[in-house]
Parts: structure tokens; C-alpha cells; sequence
């Protein structure tokens, strides 16, 4: 049990976690992990690395060693921990897409809302920008760009494990529904070498898609579309797959995509639903991502 001066500095620590969400931002905007992947480095080599003041990038590094994302070396330079190594542009669980889009200031914006979406009921992001998250981005192309890399990144510490724990390779063609820019369908696809897929997002996410499945191999059996999933998805598809799509939308937006899916597929069409389970058992990952769609979506 903690004593009261623990449980003061405890809360502190949880009210204050805004600055460390955001310290962590702007290490990975900077790409500072990737710049220690080889030894450490000073502040001022880092500095200039990344045409950064100094004094300011050394605050930063200090305060990002005291919670242990950094270590700072007793002849001052500092290196990359486990922790700060998930900032790496080039590791598999990497976790930089993520924490570069998070900071963003619309991001905050959002949250900045929370208090009025728990009074009201109502989208705090709607009230902030007069718009849905997905018409915002859609009109602003660097934080959409952020956006389509932090869920590339979720993807892809999440793919082995989906495609471990379902044969895909029973099907013919995959349709990806909101499928983003393919992180997820190219690895099914180089699992499964005789699969097809088709890659299905709005115009200006699906668009950035072909890229990366040329370096995956896999171009020749996907095919890329952009449309709206409200109005049509691609038909002729025997497995739909759907990944962290439902959860993002209230119920009758939800229940409209799996109609518009309902009308893609045939008899013998399977649907494939990939989403966290949210109940009494839940931890802080899935309570807060719950939370999010409260000001965010």
C-alpha cells in the first residue's frame, strides 16, 4: 500500500503524462532512435543531425532519460534503451508511426474536447474542427500521411499473429475493407502465395498503397481501389476482412458498412472481423482506446 506522499507523486506522475506523450512525439519526428542505432551521440552531434538548438534538444534528451527511453552516459552523450529502440524506424514492433501522429496538434485539439464529450454525449472532434476525423484528414494531407503510417505500424506488430491464428489461405480473393495502404493484406498475401487480394480504401489513402506492395511482391495479385465503404465495396470477394474498422464508428455508421459489405458478397462469402474486445476484464491499452473514439472519432 502506498503512503500518502507515494500516492501524490504517483497521481503527479499520471496528470503529468501529456509531457511525456508529447516528449516521445517529438523524439520520433526527429527520428532520434534511428540516429543512435549505431552508438551514442552527444546532443550537439544530434543537434545538428537533425537541425535542432542544442540547448533545447539536450532538455528534451534529458528529461526522455529520466523515463528511460534515453540513457544519459556519464561523459554526456546519450544512447538508445529497449524502449527508445521501439522508436526505430527499422524495428518490427516499432511504434514511431504512432507516437508521430498522436502529437499531432489536431490530435490534441481533439482531447482538448473531452470534458464536453462526457457531458454531452457528443463528438468532441466534430465540435473542435467542424468535421469528422476522416473529412479532416481527408483535407489535409500530412496528418493523413501521419495517420496512414501509425496504423501501418499497429498492422504490422499485429499481422503475424492474425495470420497465425487464421487460414486465409483457404480463400481466393481477400477484399481489405479500409485496408489502408496494405500493410496488413500484403502479409497475408506472402503467407498465402496463390491467395489474390484487393486492397479497398478512400481514394487518397489507397492511392499511397502500390509502393509499398511492389517492395512486398505481391503487386501482381492485388489490386488497389478507392472508393466510399458507405455506398460500394468491390464484390466477387470470398473472404471481406475488416480490421479495426467497426469500432471506429457509432452503431448506425457500423451497422451501414457491414449492410454495404452484406451487398458485396455472396452466399458463400465469409467475413472476417479483427477488433479488441472491450468488457469488465479490459486493460488501460483497450480502456483508453475506448476512451479515444469518445473525442477523436
Amino acid at each position: 500500500m502506498m503512503s500518502g506522499m507515494e500516492t501524490s507523486r504517483e497521481l503527479r506522475r499520471l496528470v503529468l503524462g501529456y509531457q511525456v506523450s508529447q516528449a516521445i512525439h517529438v523524439a520520433a519526428v526527429l527520428g532520434l532512435s534511428d540516429l543512435l542505432a549505431n552508438g551514442p551521440l552527444s546532443a550537439g552531434e544530434l543537434a545538428v543531425a537533425t537541425d535542432c538548438d542544442p540547448r533545447s534538444l539536450h532538455r528534451l534528451l534529458r528529461a526522455l532519460a529520466t523515463v528511460g527511453v534515453y540513457e544519459e552516459l556519464p561523459d554526456g552523450r546519450y544512447a538508445s534503451t529497449a524502449l527508445g529502440d521501439e522508436l526505430r524506424s527499422d524495428s518490427d514492433d516499432s511504434i514511431r508511426g504512432w507516437a508521430a501522429s498522436i502529437g499531432r496538434p489536431y490530435v490534441w485539439e481533439a482531447w482538448s474536447a473531452l470534458l464536453h464529450s462526457v457531458r454531452t454525449g457528443e463528438n468532441a472532434f466534430r465540435s473542435v474542427h467542424g468535421r469528422s476525423v476522416w473529412a479532416y484528414r481527408a483535407g489535409h494531407p500530412e496528418d493523413s500521411a501521419a495517420f496512414d503510417a501509425a496504423m501501418a505500424s499497429i498492422s504490422r506488430r499485429m499481422a503475424s499473429s492474425i495470420i497465425d491464428a487464421y487460414d486465409f489461405g483457404r480463400f481466393s480473393i481477400v477484399v481489405d475493407v479500409g485496408g489502408g495502404t496494405g500493410t496488413l493484406l500484403s502479409a497475408i498475401l506472402g503467407r498465402n502465395p496463390s491467395l489474390h487480394g484487393v486492397l479497398f480504401d478512400q481514394p487518397h489513402v489507397a492511392s499511397a498503397a502500390t509502393r509499398l506492395m511492389q517492395r512486398a511482391g505481391v503487386s501482381s495479385r492485388c489490386r488497389i481501389v478507392g472508393g466510399d465503404m458507405f455506398h460500394a465495396i468491390p464484390p466477387d470477394g470470398d473472404c471481406y476482412l475488416l480490421k479495426s474498422i467497426i469500432h471506429d464508428w457509432e452503431d448506425a455508421e457500423a451497422l451501414a458498412i457491414l449492410k454495404s459489405c452484406a451487398r458485396a458478397m455472396d452466399n458463400t462469402a465469409t467475413l472476417v472481423m479483427v477488433e479488441r474486445l472491450l468488457d469488465g476484464g479490459s486493460g488501460q491499452d483497450v480502456a483508453f482506446s475506448d476512451l479515444n473514439m469518445l473525442p477523436d472519432q
